[in-house]
């Protein structure tokens, strides 16, 4: 049995839906990686990087090419954040990532760009149907997540905001697609949010104090 059979096995079920290897693990090591990124730690870079690499095993054996397409730039971003989380914390002397709100110009270009994304990307499913089922909610999810992502790379408070609006589709599509796991994460995922928000907009009015503020968990 090669690794990706593996990964698309199942693990459990419950209330009659399969949960599979990769759904599970891909999903829990997306929440480690969003619980290091509250904590502001560089090491929720490569855990979403990994998390991305076992998710595109579990979204190709639900055929979700989409969601295969998702992960893939995911992995992309995730290289990117954490070489800039790393450039941030050297250039904060702190040895944390800064944090502050986005100013409304910033804003705008996250909103405007997740919009015009979101169109392109449903233009996309649209023309070649294989790519998705369901064009509009898939574009919405690949396209917020990668806002949400890139907002954190940024050290927006914003990013929390992004991710919040991803969860709010994003668990009725898992569960209809036939990844309870997922489903069950995001509902998490929802909780962790809203904690997370309310952590890193205390953080923001908190002046910095360098290293003796908080010790860093990189």
């Amino acid at each position: 049995m090669s690794a990706l059979d593996w990964l698309n096995g199942e693990a459990f079920t419950a209330f009659g839906q399969h949960v599979i290897w990769s759904d599970m693990a891909g999903n829990l090591l997306g929440l480690g990686g969003l619980a290091l990124g509250w904590r502001r730690s560089v090491w929720a870079w490569p855990v979403q990087l990994f998390s991305g690499v076992v998710l595109v095993a579990a979204y190709w054996s639900a055929q979700l090419s989409g969601g295969v397409g998702k992960q893939l730039l995911v992995i992309g971003v995730a290289v990117w954040g954490w070489f800039q989380w790393r450039r941030g914390r050297r250039d904060s002397g702190s040895g944390r990532i800064e944090i502050r709100f986005a100013t409304w110009r910033e804003r705008g270009w996250l909103v405007g760009g997740t919009a015009v994304g979101t169109l392109a990307v449903v233009g996309l499913f649209t023309l070649y149907p294989s790519l998705s089922w369901n064009p509009w909610p898939d574009a919405y999810i690949f396209v917020g997540t990668v806002a949400a992502m890139v907002a954190m790379a940024r050290g927006w408070v914003e990013f929390w905001f992004a991710w919040l609006a991803v969860d709010l589709v994003g668990v009725p599509l898992a569960f209809t697609s036939g990844l309870p796991f997922s489903g069950l994460v995001y509902v998490i995922y929802f909780v962790l949010v809203i904690a997370g928000m309310y952590a890193w907009w205390q953080q923001t009015r908190v002046p910095q104090r360098g290293p003796a503020l908080e010790g860093a968990t990189a």
